[in-house]
């Protein structure tokens, strides 16, 4: 086998987290257990009317991909209860976010903000600034990054640390139970079964 054969390629992953005024991305790559920075920024939508601002996200995660390349996406799940208007509009922005990616062919991850500051930062109910230390730490990067900007790279680095593989127990449909991992039965199987 040849050297070039053999040397082992970096997974690039786009980190977003939505939101109607700011979206972060943050862009790593991981090559075996090693995170590399590329870049991480903001995506501002301005004022304006719904759909103008809706179409700046769209194309801005656009933009994001034409110009980083990346091979995964992963987007946080946003919950908000306080106000169902405030709940509305950040569920539309987060479609946008996903419809950028999904639409530039990327195979796009979800996760919690608790599941990303457990990956990050090891307790689920980290501060923002804990999650901006650890991610300046993980990526050794001079400075912290901005707080949207951190959240998108946290999203990114939880992804690289085994959250698709946790995605895809969960899709596969799979739960814990005292440690363990079982495995469910198939929705078919479990259909038969019951004809």
């Amino acid at each position: 086998m040849s050297a070039t054969a053999s040397r082992r390629v970096a997974t690039r992953i786009l980190g977003l987290d939505p939101g109607l005024r700011v979206t972060g991305f943050g862009v790593i790559d991981q090559l075996g257990s090693q995170l590399g920075y590329v870049a991480s920024g903001c995506i501002r939508t301005g004022d304006g009317a719904l759909p103008g601002r809706l179409r700046t996200l769209l194309d801005g995660v656009r933009e994001v991909v034409a110009t980083y390349a990346p091979d995964q996406a992963a987007v946080e799940i946003v919950f908000v209860n306080v106000n169902p208007k405030s709940t509305l509009l950040l569920g539309q922005a987060r479609g946008a976010v996903i419809c950028g990616a999904v639409s530039s062919d990327l195979p796009v991850a979800e996760y919690t903000a608790l599941q990303i500051k457990q990956a990050v930062v090891g307790y689920g109910k980290a501060h923002k600034s804990q999650v901006q230390q650890m991610v300046q730490r993980l990526l050794d990067l001079p400075r912290p990054a901005g707080p949207d900007a951190s959240d998108a790279l946290a999203c990114a680095i939880c992804h690289a640390n085994g959250g698709a593989t946790a995605a895809r127990l969960a899709v596969a449909g799979s739960r814990r139970r005292g440690g363990r991992l079982l495995a469910l039965p198939a929705l078919d199987d479990r259909s038969r079964r019951r004809e």
